[in-house]
């Protein structure tokens, strides 16, 4: 049984972008259980809210390697068994799935297992998925299940908000090998290259969206605080000015509130938003007048 492995799987999809996803997933014993790591490389999508990213995951257990193959032991595996199974849908048409390479030491040789898993096996009830990919599927489960949320869990829309690039800073560590190429054995007959997208992953982010109060005449609320940018309005690249009046009640509440001009999505942020604002007791029974603007900030947003 070895005593150490890397897993990666290359995660596609029909919908996107992006619609890939990279991942390594390193696997060792240790004096007490077992250590994974993971890193998850995404290509960009849209450049305003889905830049390139690269993300790391560890964890420990108390299972060994066994017992996360299962008993079975890799370097054991037929590789007639291997190219029976890669065979039995060459022409079928598959929209979803994923590549896995597994690396693993057999004695003195370094053997690669690959076990490619389709639409059929990850969404049919009765897909009649083969004897090693069912085994392959049933470790990545057990990773996943050790590391937290996996690809499948992720929203198929999602907003990346920036965060510090992720570096690797010695030579065994994973991500400088990444970053120098290394891993190319798993990832054959992808469409992209890790160390590719682990540099576009360290580009500067785009700057983050805005949005500012510009005036309210005659009073201005205690607290002037602005809304949320509306997830769905950033993603649709919906910006620009919010203009609105409003009935200052004997409390110092918001009444009356009536809209001049602005996109419904950014209406209703600045609806529930400016439902909360108060204003000084002399402002009572004043009809004020305001504006909100929302920017994108980005290049590529076409604002």
């Amino acid at each position: 049984m070895a005593s150490e492995f890397l897993l990666g799987r290359h995660t596609f999809f029909d919908i996107g972008p992006p619609s890939d996803f990279y991942e390594v997933f390193s696997v060792r014993s240790g004096d007490v259980g077992t250590s994974i790591q993971r890193i998850r490389l995404t290509p960009p999508g849209d450049p305003c809210t889905q830049p390139a990213t690269v993300e790391t995951a560890t964890a420990r257990t108390t299972q060994t390697i066994a017992d996360l193959l299962g008993g079975t032991s890799p370097c054991t595996i037929p590789e007639k068994a291997l190219r029976r199974e890669l065979k039995r849908c060459k022409k079928c048409l598959v929209f979803s799935g994923a590549d896995v390479t597994m690396e693993v030491r057999c004695g003195s040789q370094t053997r690669l297992i690959r076990m490619d898993i389709l639409d059929r096996d990850m969404f049919d009830p009765a897909p009649k998925t083969p004897e090693r990919t069912s085994w392959t599927m049933a470790l990545l489960g057990r990773l996943d299940q050790a590391l937290g949320r996996g690809v499948m869990e992720r929203p198929i829309f999602a907003l990346v908000e920036p965060t510090p690039p992720l570096r690797g800073n010695s030579k065994s560590d994973d991500l400088a090998r990444l970053s120098a190429g290394a891993f190319g054995a798993l990832f054959q007959s992808a469409p992209h290259k890790l160390s590719d997208l682990y540099r576009l992953a360290q580009a500067p982010p785009p700057p983050p969206p805005t949005v500012e109060l510009l005036r309210t005449s005659p009073w201005s609320p205690v607290f002037p605080s602005v809304p949320q940018y509306p997830t769905l309005a950033r993603m649709a690249r919906i910006a620009g000015q919010v203009a609105f009046t409003l009935e200052v009640t004997s409390g110092g509440t918001v009444s009356d509130l009536e809209f001049l001009s602005g996109h419904v999505m950014l209406q209703k942020a600045v609806e529930s938003e400016v439902a909360r604002w108060k204003f000084p007791q002399d402002a009572a029974g004043q009809r004020i007048e305001g504006v909100i603007e929302f920017k994108i900030n980005c290049a590529s947003g076409g604002h």
